[in-house]
């Protein structure tokens, strides 16, 4: 992205009509300086999920979560900043990405782990689970498929099989 006039009010107005794959640009936040060695990059683009620091303002320093990243106003809900109304109800402030810092960056997916690796650096891929996943995970876990007793996981259920079940481990 490429804004070609010096003329502050050209330069506010390409912003204000840029279209909303050149806006995805314009929400990338710097890197802290342990992922900046990591990822071989100084900025990514910020997205729901990863971890950042406020640098500036009434709000700096504090850690959150980001929960929305707004393209149409060029903003960032992040979690933990909040601020009181008058009537006493508390409304998230949403920040300016160039306010953020990522400090953990969340890499769920092969296309945020490939633009990583096109600058040189390393990645493995995490997905992180949803409530919904990680509570069924937890409450059904691993049968045994000859006696349905439930295990936390397949090692334990590994295990079961092979000393209760000595005949089935057998024979496969």
């Amino acid at each position: 992205m490429r804004i070609r006039s010096v003329q502050p009010r050209k330069q506010r107005a390409y912003v204000y009509n840029a279209p909303l794959h050149t806006r995805q640009k314009l929400v990338h936040a710097a890197l802290d300086k342990k992922l900046r060695k990591e990822y071989g990059r100084r900025s990514l683009a910020l997205r729901k999920g990863d971890k950042v620091e406020v640098m500036r303002g009434s709000f700096a320093g504090v850690r959150g979560e980001i929960k929305e990243v707004d393209l149409k106003d060029l903003r960032v809900t992040v979690d933990g900043v909040k601020r009181k109304k008058a009537d006493g109800t508390e409304v998230q402030v949403r920040m300016h990405p160039s306010n953020l810092r990522i400090i953990e960056a969340l890499v769920d997916d092969k296309k945020r782990a490939r633009i990583i690796e096109r600058s040189g650096g390393k990645v493995t891929l995490t997905k992180k689970k949803t409530e919904k996943e990680a509570k069924a995970a937890h409450t059904e876990g691993v049968k045994c498929p000859l006696c349905s007793e439930t295990f936390e996981n397949n090692a334990a259920a590994n295990v079961h099989v092979t000393e209760k079940h000595k005949e089935y481990a057998q024979q496969q």
